[in-house]
């Protein structure tokens, strides 16, 4: 298949991802699958995520992908990490002889991985990991496949981007919520007081503030038993 028409099948397959809710695993295990479509030579596919909270592998197409991806972790080497780091594709074409990371290499050989390429997932000043394709020959990756990594990996990194950045207006919009929603509990519960008690608002707070300890998760939690005792009492 022509490379236009292999960016065009992986772009559509993107674009109507990102009209859906999917999270950033399945996103990314959708893009790792298209790699083993259009790259003949590749065993396994995945992508190594290099954030704050650490390195991890995501979307990979079988184990032993997760395998090879945590050897790189656990040794601190290996092409994916150094792709990362050095913002530019990496290739490995026999790990028998490659230097630049003999235990990991060394490790890969005994899992049968013979090759590898790999592409930095970048958005705009940010690196956030890599895009890697592995193999099971020496010499399985041809400049072709290059290209397609390449470009893969560029799709992969707007992918990131834009589903991690739904998934945090999410939760936000989700704490708003939370949060309004308690509020609008303490605020029942010192309506409640108020009317119950004879007094103001402060006064109600302060009642509220006592049974709670000051605590502000305890607080809620005696706001919501004063409002479900008048709910009670009115059944």
């Amino acid at each position: 298949m022509p490379l236009a028409d292999e960016l065009s099948v992986v772009s559509a397959r993107v674009s109507g991802l990102l009209l859906s809710e999917e999270t950033v695993a399945v996103a990314l295990g959708l893009v790792s699958s298209l790699l083993l479509e259009t790259v003949p030579g590749a065993t396994g596919a995945g992508v190594s995520i290099v954030d704050r909270s650490g390195r991890r592998t995501s979307g990979a197409t079988d184990p032993l992908v997760e395998r090879a991806d945590a050897l790189q972790y656990e040794l601190d080497e290996g092409p994916c990490l150094a792709a990362a780091a050095g913002r530019t594709l990496v290739r490995a074409d026999d790990l028998h002889t490659d230097g630049r990371w003999p235990r990991w290499a060394a490790a890969a050989t005994d899992l049968g991985l013979l090759s590898s390429l790999s592409a930095p997932l970048v958005a705009g000043d940010r690196t956030l990991g890599a895009l890697k394709v592995y193999g099971g020959v020496p010499g399985a990756f041809t400049p072709h496949d290059a290209q397609v990594l390449e470009l893969s990996a560029a799709q992969a990194a707007l992918l990131v981007t834009h589903v991690t950045a739904r998934e945090r207006a999410r939760r936000a919009s989700d704490d708003l919520r939370r949060a309004v929603a308690a509020r609008d509990v303490v605020s029942t519960a010192k309506g409640v007081l108020m009317a119950r008690h004879g007094v103001g608002e402060e006064t109600a707070l302060a009642m509220l503030l006592s049974r709670s300890g000051g605590d502000a998760g305890t607080l809620r939690q005696a706001a919501r038993a004063v409002v479900d005792s008048t709910v009670r009492r009115l059944r």
